[in-house]
């Protein structure tokens, strides 16, 4: 993979501390606007990386580059990647995937049109320790309840509350609560149970934004509950309730850290599999391995899952009236 970064905030700062231990991976352009050039160069110098530029037109016909990594804020994830696929460069778009389902799945008929890989990047759904839990649940029997709380107090709202409106807190830049950090515990519960019958999501909105929100998933026999707060903080916890157990994650659904395995009898096991120190490290190694043998099969499984993700979203922001973009 012959790759481009498109951004230089903090996701590019904690990708790039890791991708070095990827194989396959080649970086070739780190692509920003010119008030970030100075951090750039020092990006290029510290990890290698070939050329720093601030012309994306010239990063999509540089024939050196075969796939584009989009770490941008979350309104520019569509026109970037719509300008990567149009140009035949495979896209890497950090979550969420766009403010909309029908931006996504304007994307993926362009990526399909155009002979392009496509995938989110969303850190849980590759994770070893993830897939572990999704093998672990048939031991604590049906499930009926999940709980995801995934709380943690922005240093940022403050500076909302005194009328300084950052991406984070910015409806027209796909900000909020639900699409920053309840997008982890949404793709969570949908990677095990697929498409809930039911959304609503009851939001705590300010000047139009969700600070926090409770969104409720109706999967008829089982019920869903995912807890986003960036203006209040609470144990970030993840809780799976069986008819024979359950299993209880400490720490947000983004790194699943661990989990532990609980019977009725209360009798625990710690389940640890993880691969790598960075919770970045699985997913672009597979990232990777999917692009180098053009592996649409198990793109379009993932894409499949992120459209049940994008179709949440649309159906809990229509709830609780909050409209981005």
């Amino acid at each position: 993979m012959k790759l481009a970064i498109i951004g230089s905030g903090m996701i590019v700062n904690d990708f790039l501390t890791m991708v070095r231990d990827v194989p396959g991976i080649q970086l070739e352009t780190i692509v920003g606007t010119d008030r970030s050039i100075e951090k750039m160069k020092l990006l290029k110098d510290k990890y290698g990386i070939r050329q720093v530029s601030t012309n994306y037109s010239d990063c999509l016909n540089d024939k050196n580059i075969d796939t584009v990594y989009i770490a941008l804020p979350n309104h520019l994830h569509f026109s970037f990647a719509k300008q990567a696929i149009l140009s035949k460069k495979n896209v890497i778009c950090e979550k969420p995937f766009t403010l909309n389902l029908a931006e996504m799945k304007e994307l993926r008929e362009l990526a399909s049109a155009n002979k392009v890989m496509l995938l989110e990047a969303i850190t849980n759904q590759y994770l070893t320790n993830y897939k572990k839990i999704k093998e672990a649940i048939s031991t604590i029997g049906d499930i009926k309840i999940i709980e995801c709380n995934y709380s943690q107090y922005s240093s940022r709202y403050d500076a909302f509350k005194k009328g300084e409106v950052l991406p984070a807190f910015n409806p027209k830049m796909g900000g909020g609560a639900l699409m920053d950090i309840n997008i982890y515990n949404i793709h969570f519960v949908t990677g095990i149970l697929g498409e809930p019958q039911k959304v609503n999501y009851l939001a705590n909105v300010e000047n139009g934004i969700d600070t926090s929100g409770i969104l409720s998933l109706d999967y008829g026999d089982k019920k869903v509950v995912c807890i986003g707060a960036k203006d209040s903080t609470a144990p970030i916890r993840t809780i799976i309730q069986g008819n024979k157990g359950a299993i209880i994650i400490e720490g947000p659904t983004s790194t699943i850290d661990r989990f532990t395995v609980i019977d009725h009898q209360n009798k625990s096991k710690i389940v640890d599999f993880k691969v790598h120190t960075h919770r970045m490290y699985e997913e672009f190694t597979e990232f990777e391995r999917i692009i180098r043998e053009s592996d649409v099969e198990t793109m379009t499984k993932h894409l499949d899952h992120s459209e049940i993700v994008m179709s949440i979203v649309d159906k809990g922001l229509e709830t609780a009236g909050i409209s981005l973009g």
